[in-house]
C-alpha cells in the first residue's frame, strides 16, 4: 500500500511543475489506484517513522562512501566502510539503500578472449606459486605483468609487482615500449623500497621478456627465484591479472588521455593514493594493503617485545635460584671488564715489581689482587 501512496505523491507533485492544464486530481488518481483518499492524506501527513529516518540518515553516509570511492565500491565495501566508522548496519540494507539511491558501481567492459599461443621453444622455468597466491609475511611471494593504457599519443605500458600478502603493488614501472628494461624497473622497484625475503618468488606468465636471459639475470642478483604459469593460462597469474581488471574498470576505462604523460600521472596517484592506501580487498577481509602491512609489523614487533620480555625473567629467575642455593653469583660483562683479566704472577703487568695490593700502578688504576697474594 506505501508504494501506491508514494507513486501518488510522486506523481501529483511531477504534474504540479507541468504546464499541461489537464492535471488529474488525487481523487482521480487514488480511484485509479484503488485506494482510500482517507488513507493516502493519513499516510501523507503522518510524522516521519523511525525507520524512516534512519534510512535517511544511512542514505548520507552511504553516499560519502561511494563518492570517496569514486564510484567504484558495491555495497559490500560501502558496508566494510560503515563497520569501520562505527555505523551499525547490515550489508542487506546498505543494499537496499543503494538501490533506492540509484548508485551503481562502474561496470567491467566486456572484452574478446586473445590467447597467447606457445613459441614452440621449451623454457625450464618451474611454477612455484600453483595458483596459490597467499603468503605468511610480506616480502615472500610476488606476481607481475604488463597491461596497456590507450591516450590519444599512442599506448602507455604499465608492469607491476605485487605482494602476494599485503596484495599491495609494491613495484611498477611505465613506458611507451614493454622490453625487458621496463620490466627490470619494476622489480628493481620492489627491491628497493621494500625488504624481500631469501630467495623469495616471482611469479609472471610466460611472456618473451619475462623468461628472457637478461630479466633472468637481473633476479639472480636480487636472490630471486623466477616462477612461471602455463602459456595461454590467465587464471595461473590470476592475482596480477586482478589488479589489471580493476585499474582498466575504475580509472582506464573511464578517461581519455590526451598524453602519456597524463597516464602515467592519473596512475601513479591511483596506486600510491588509492590502490595500496584506501581501497578494499575482499581478499583481505575488505581491509587496504596499508592496514595489513602495519597489523604485520606491529604483530612482528609484539612478539619481539614478549621474547625480550621471556628472556629476561628466566634470567632472573636463574639468579633468584642461585641466591636461594647459596652459590655465589657469576660477574657479569661489566664488572669482568672492570677487574680484567685474572693474573698468576706476582704482579699484574703494568705495576712495579713487588708493589703491595692496592698500589698504584698506572694512573687511574688499582693494583688488583693476584691469585697468589694472601692478605
Amino acid at each position: 500500500m506505501t508504494e501506491r501512496f508514494e507513486f501518488i505523491d510522486a506523481e501529483y507533485a511531477v504534474y504540479q511543475g507541468s504546464d499541461d492544464i489537464y492535471l488529474p486530481s488525487i481523487v482521480k488518481m487514488c480511484r485509479w489506484m484503488e485506494v482510500s483518499r482517507s488513507r493516502f492524506y493519513e499516510w501523507r501527513d503522518a510524522p516521519e517513522s523511525a525507520t524512516a529516518k534512519r534510512r535517511g540518515e544511512l542514505a548520507l553516509v552511504i553516499t560519502r562512501s561511494f563518492d570517496d570511492s569514486n564510484e567504484t565500491y558495491g555495497y559490500r565495501r560501502v558496508h566494510a566502510d560503515l563497520v569501520a566508522w562505527g555505523v551499525p548496519c547490515g550489508p542487506e540494507l546498505v543494499r537496499s539503500v543503494m538501490r533506492e539511491l540509484g548508485l551503481e558501481p562502474c561496470q567491467p567492459r566486456p572484452w574478446r578472449f586473445s590467447l597467447t599461443e606457445g613459441d614452440g621453444q621449451e623454457h625450464d622455468i618451474p611454477d612455484h606459486v600453483n595458483r596459490d597466491f597467499t603468503a605468511a609475511a610480506p616480502g615472500e611471494k610476488m606476481v607481475g605483468d604488463i597491461t596497456y593504457i590507450p591516450t590519444w599519443q599512442g599506448w602507455l605500458y604499465l608492469a607491476t609487482v605485487i605482494d602476494c600478502h599485503t596484495k599491495e603493488l609494491v613495484g611498477w614501472a611505465m613506458d611507451d615500449n614493454y622490453k625487458t628494461p621496463l620490466i627490470q624497473k619494476a622489480i628493481e622497484m620492489a627491491a628497493r623500497n621494500h625488504q624481500l625475503a631469501d630467495k623469495a618468488i616471482f611469479h609472471s606468465d610466460r611472456g618473451s621478456n619475462y623468461t628472457s636471459h637478461e630479466f633472468a639475470k637481473t633476479l639472480r642478483e636480487l636472490d630471486l627465484r623466477q616462477s612461471v604459469g602455463r602459456t595461454g593460462i590467465c587464471y595461473d597469474n590470476a592475482l596480477a591479472e586482478s589488479f589489471n581488471a580493476a585499474l582498466k574498470n575504475e580509472l582506464v576505462h573511464r578517461t581519455h588521455y590526451p598524453t602519456r604523460d597524463h597516464a602515467r600521472r592519473d596512475i601513479a596517484r591511483y596506486i600510491e593514493f588509492w590502490y595500496n592506501s584506501k581501497r578494499r580487498h575482499s581478499a583481505l577481509q575488505y581491509r587496504t594493503p596499508q592496514q595489513v602491512r602495519n597489523d604485520y609489523l606491529e604483530h612482528q614487533l609484539t612478539a619481539l617485545i614478549n621474547h625480550k620480555y621471556a628472556v629476561r625473567n628466566v634470567r632472573g629467575r636463574s639468579r633468584r635460584r642461585r641466591r636461594r642455593e647459596g652459590a655465589p653469583h657469576p660477574p657479569d660483562q661489566a664488572s669482568r671488564h672492570r677487574a680484567g683479566p685474572a693474573q698468576s704472577g706476582p704482579c699484574a703487568p703494568g705495576w712495579p715489581p713487588g708493589s703491595p695490593c692496592g698500589a698504584g700502578g698506572p694512573p687511574g688504576r688499582t693494583h688488583p689482587r693476584p691469585a697468589s697474594c694472601k692478605p
